[in-house]
């Protein structure tokens, strides 16, 4: 399932609540510790291609079977501009800049690819029936940012 994304920064309150309707029938309830942190993803991924892109874009959203206790979920932001994310150190008074960081921090995967004219940004996260403050065990490999060198922005 997708959703296409105006260049507009009221696109990303629109695109949550998008998410949330899709969950609702996914099997993955509204409180649940995933779809909080699966919500704050597609806030960050979209926020991040109409703020730093001004590029239309298209959000995807590929939920398991509702009947499924350990899968996972993708979520993926496309759009047309081709600039590579750039992750940043900011220091604690900067309001903005943490986008990637806390994506890389949520996620149990994360990573980009060219597509097409511009970009996929994709990041995953695993249901293994059980809270999100134990599921480091699920999906623990390395982080995306492991071996990237970080600029003061």
């Amino acid at each position: 399932m997708q959703l296409e994304i105006r260049p507009d920064p009221a696109e990303v309150g629109r695109a949550r609540r998008w998410a949330r309707s899709r969950l609702a029938g996914s099997g993955i309830e509204a409180d649940e510790p995933l779809a909080e942190t699966l919500i704050l993803l597609v806030s960050e991924l979209v926020t991040n291609a109409v703020v730093h892109t001004g590029c239309p874009a298209v959000l995807r959203l590929s939920l398991p079977p509702v009947a499924a206790e350990s899968a996972t979920v993708r979520l993926e932001v496309a759009d047309r501009s081709d600039r590579a994310p750039v992750p940043r150190c900011v220091d604690g008074e900067q309001t903005g800049g943490r986008g990637l960081a806390l994506v890389d921090g949520l996620a149990d995967r994360w990573g980009w690819s060219p597509e097409g004219v511009g970009k996929r940004i994709w990041c995953e996260l695993d249901r293994c029936g059980q809270s999100r403050s134990a599921v480091t065990t699920c999906g623990s490999g390395p982080s995306a940012y492991e071996g990237l060198a970080f600029e003061a922005v």
